[in-house]
This record gives C-alpha cells, structure tokens and sequence, in this order.
C-alpha cells in the first residue's frame, strides 16, 4: 500500500505544487534545471542525433548505429531526464523513498539501456570533422586503451560500482550530499558513471566475447551486496540520514516508514533487475555451450 501511495504521488496533477502533493505542470517549480544537469543531457542528445544522422546518411539507415541501439540510447536518456530534471527529482529532496527510486532508475535502469547503445561512436561523428579524428585518437593511444581494459575487467568495475554504491551511502557522504548541491551532483554522477562502466564491462566487453558466464556471477554478486544494503537500511531501527526525511510527514509518512520503503525499493524492486538479467545472462550463456557443445559433434559425425 506504501509503494502505492507513492505512485500515486507522481501522477500529474494540474494545480500547483505545494506542501504533500506533487504537481508535474508547474516547470519552474517542481522541475530542476541545473545547468550541471541540463548541458550534458542536451549536449549528448544532439552529439548522438547528429552523429547518427551522418552514419545513416553516410553508410545506409541501420548501419554503424543499429536502429535498436537507437532506441536503447532514447530511452536510457529520457529515463535520465525524468529522473534528474522531472519531479521526481524534486520529490526525491523530500522523500527517501523518492530518492530510492531516482537512484535505481540512473544506475539498473538507464545505464544498461546506454551501455548497450555504444553511443560513443555515434557521439564521434556528431563532432565537426576537424576534431573527430583527434577525438578518436585518444581512444587509440596505448596508456587510455591500457586504462580502458583494466577498468573494464568485469571484477574490477564491479568492485568499483559496489564501493561506489556503498560509500555514498555512508551517513557522511550521504548527509553531505543531502546538504550541498554540488557534493549531490557528484554522488549522481558517480552512480551513474561506475554503473555505465559495470554495464558495459558486463554487456559489452570482453564478456560479451566469452558468452555472458561470469557476467552472470558478477551480476548476482551484486543484486546479493545492492539487496543487503536495502536490508541494512529497511531493518535499521532509527532514521540514517534524518535530513532526508524531513519533510515526510507532509506526505503522510513517518521518516522511519520513508526509510523504510527506500530500502525496500532498494532491497526488492532493484535487486530484481540484477537477478533477472543475470538469469537472462546465464541461459544465453548456457544456451551458447550447448550451440558449440552441438556443433562440435556434428563435425565429427561428418
């Protein structure tokens, strides 16, 4: 019922926004636009768009950029923009639970969807000509490519995504980033930034080339140590981080009920998402062993 009557409290409603309710309409109010924000999404949306178009002129529609990375890339941006500049964002300053939901969307939501898109080469051609190659060149030189497949190593970006997610949720951090802008900033673009690298290393990179097993692993390893975050956090018997329930009871919700919904959301709901597609994984995985397994022996009936 809790999980309900936070829906409901995103659904748009044509008054203004006021203490306990959540008005969509009203953009100057319950919409944030940071330029922080803003800027990037506005400049990677049209890098991508017009870097597609080039490829799809250049090359044919559907090649370099495939029309289903397309559509990954506009729904991994557009759940981005709904959840850093609609008003969930807004309510995420108010609501725990809220805050819960906007953290998951950027990190088991949006980054999947972008780090299957491969926007960076369509990103590339957006650029003008001049500095496109000089762009690409740095992606070529041996210390970023070095870098580059260190970082990616699926035990590596899955330690640093983990500690990522379980240093801002120190009460420190994440008080800090309840009262400071900026410090919020930088914990949205850490979430993200090391979800995208845990993705990519997952989805990807070189396990991609080894058929999704030990993705598989890394990917219930971390619905295992994400979920019990939540646990921490849905059994913990007074309110963590007090500043970010506050305004609760505006809503009609205890801070303690606010925390705990946050780590059920956190514990439940997001957990599925890295069970699921380490399931999904695992059957691609095994469903390749058995398409080698197969054609291996019908090489040696021939």
């Amino acid at each position: 019922m809790r999980v309900l009557a936070l829906l409901l409290l995103l659904l748009p409603s044509p008054a203004f926004a006021h203490t306990g309710h959540l008005h969509w309409w009203e953009i100057g109010t319950t919409w944030t636009w940071s330029p922080w924000v803003v800027l990037p999404l506005a400049l990677t949306a049209t890098l991508y768009t017009i870097g597609t178009t080039r490829l799809w002129r250049h090359a044919g529609h559907g090649r370099g950029v495939r029309l289903w990375q397309a559509f990954c890339f506009a729904g991994g941006w557009l759940l981005l923009f709904g959840a850093l500049v609609a008003p969930l964002h807004w309510l995420g300053e108010r609501l725990f639970a809220a805050h819960m939901i906007e953290h998951e969307i950027l990190m088991a939501v949006a980054a999947p969807l972008i780090a299957v898109s491969r926007p960076a080469g369509a990103m590339l051609w957006g650029l003008p000509a001049r500095w496109r190659s000089r762009v690409g060149g740095i992606g070529q030189t041996s210390v970023f490519a070095a870098a580059w497949r260190r970082l990616t190593d699926p035990p590596i970006a899955t330690a640093i995504h983990g500690i990522a997610l379980w240093s801002w949720h120190a009460p420190p951090l994440y008080n800090a980033a309840l009262a400071n802008d900026f410090v919020h900033w930088l914990q949205h673009v850490s979430f993200l930034a090391t979800a995208l690298l845990f993705w990519w290393a997952l989805l990807r990179g070189r396990e991609r080339e080894r058929g999704y097993g030990s993705a598989a692993f890394y990917l219930f390893l971390t619905s295992l140590h994400s979920g019990f975050l939540g646990v921490l956090i849905t059994f913990a018997r007074q309110p963590i981080y007090p500043l970010q329930s506050e305004a609760a009871s505006d809503w009609g919700l205890a801070p303690l009920d606010d925390q705990q919904l946050a780590g059920l959301i956190m514990w439940v709901p997001a957990g599925m998402v890295y069970a699921i597609a380490a399931l999904v994984l695992a059957g691609v995985w095994i469903a390749g062993i058995g398409a080698r397994a197969g054609g291996t022996d019908h090489v040696k009936l021939r």
